[in-house]
């Protein structure tokens, strides 16, 4: 089997520009499913990392999707504010085991700064690297993330931005002091820095009002009293509320109530469009690929007929030669299939290193186990574009093509 392999190998060397055009082919189709492939899957993931322990998400009217997209993901404006009043009535609902209040509205260095109260830290499951967590106005715990971009250590202060990108209005004011860092959570939270809503309100009001949140270590409901907050993240107390609660916020209130499993459903069937189309063009791709092995195998058996009888003179089988055929495709897919899985991760590591929104980052060194089937496809292109060439190994006739070629 190694010699077949061998002689396969320099065979395919005689004509090395077809070798590299057919191995192209199969890189090219193969690299655009892999590279479909690690996406979906990633995104897909990290989609439902985020969001699995929230039910729904209650923000300002707007879109839908636009809400779940601030609120959960943290890669779109937020739909607007609420009032904090609105909110507290939602969260002491029957229908409601827990709610998170967020507000937003600043940055540092492209990482949200988010206020929020305890009950974050519970909703994520939130473990400590260093130091320990925010409990008064200006004292902030970074996600891991912020802490490795931006070099920020426990007891460093920084100065927020206005706004959810940029560095163009701080607010020099007030600065914020870091207290801890969290354990790498493998979720959005490692690209946030995490505060109570008590400094939010402080970093954007005037200085008359500078002094009213200095008792704000108590009931973090309390310093957000009548003020605006930007969403609640809500955890349902039975499954019945996923019929009823949305409806009665939607239809009784100012605000909307938006599902992050429906919407993140309605995204991929958006773009699902376009990703099928894609790996069409892929199949089409390796459908090219697997007629050009096909019709160069085809025309090099009739060059090689006396090649083949002389190796069958010296005692090759039919068999042998067969498989001498079906090694040189093989060969070539297989090749073309590790050269085309390799493009697609190269292809997301350069995504990934030049994607602004690290929240949805992918990753070039992610594998699957599913691109085995892409090796697999590879061979199955392989075997059927030698089958008829390999074929004509048993029409060889040696005593006519011998004698011919004299």
């Amino acid at each position: 089997m190694i010699s077949i392999f061998t002689i396969g190998r320099k065979n395919l060397l005689r004509n090395k520009l077809t070798a590299f055009l057919n191995i192209t082919l199969v890189a090219f189709g193969i690299g655009i499913l892999s590279i479909l492939m690690l996406a979906t899957q990633q995104i897909s993931s990290k989609l439902e990392e985020n969001a699995k322990d929230i039910d729904v998400v209650v923000g300002a009217k707007g879109s839908p999707l636009q809400l779940i997209l601030s609120s959960i993901y943290h890669i779109d404006f937020p739909t607007g504010n609420i009032p904090v009043s609105d909110a507290r009535k939602l969260a002491e609902n029957p229908m409601v085991r827990l709610a998170v209040p967020l507000a937003l509205g600043d940055n540092y260095m492209g990482n949200r700064i988010v206020g929020t109260d305890q009950s974050f830290i519970a909703l994520y499951g939130l473990d400590l690297g260093w130091g320990k967590f925010w409990e008064k106005d200006l004292e902030t715990t970074i996600g891991s993330e912020v802490a490795r971009t931006t070099g920020l250590k426990v007891g460093d202060t920084f100065f927020g931005a206005h706004g959810l990108s940029g560095s163009d209005d701080v607010h020099k004011q007030h600065a914020y002091r870091v207290m801890g860092i969290l354990k790498p959570q493998g979720n959005v939270t490692d690209q946030l820095i995490l505060t109570n809503i008590g400094s939010v309100y402080k970093m954007h009001e005037g200085n008359e009002h500078q002094d009213e949140h200095q008792d704000s270590q108590q009931d973090s409901k309390a310093e957000i009293n009548n003020r605006e907050i930007t969403a609640l993240l809500i955890q349902y107390r039975s499954p019945m509320s996923v019929v009823v609660f949305p409806r009665m916020v939607n239809k009784s209130t100012n605000m909307q109530a938006a599902s992050p499993a429906m919407e993140s459903a309605r995204l991929f069937s958006l773009i699902g469009i376009g990703i099928d189309t894609l790996k069409w063009f892929a199949a089409f791709i390796m459908l090219i690929s697997g007629l050009s092995i096909f019709i160069s195998l085809y025309n090099s058996m009739k060059e090689r007929k006396y090649d083949l009888a002389i190796m069958r003179c010296l005692g090759a089988s039919k068999f042998k030669l067969f498989f001498l055929v079906l090694m040189e495709s093989l060969q070539l897919t297989v090749a073309g299939a590790i050269v085309g899985i390799l493009i697609g991760h190269g292809s997301l590591y350069v995504i990934g290193f030049f994607q602004e929104a690290a929240q949805a980052k992918l990753n070039g060194f992610y594998f699957m186990t599913d691109e085995l089937y892409l090796l697999l496809a590879g061979i199955v292109i392989g075997v059927l574009a030698a089958l008829l060439p390999a074929f004509q190994v048993f029409k060889v006739d040696i005593a006519k093509t011998l004698t011919s070629e004299r």
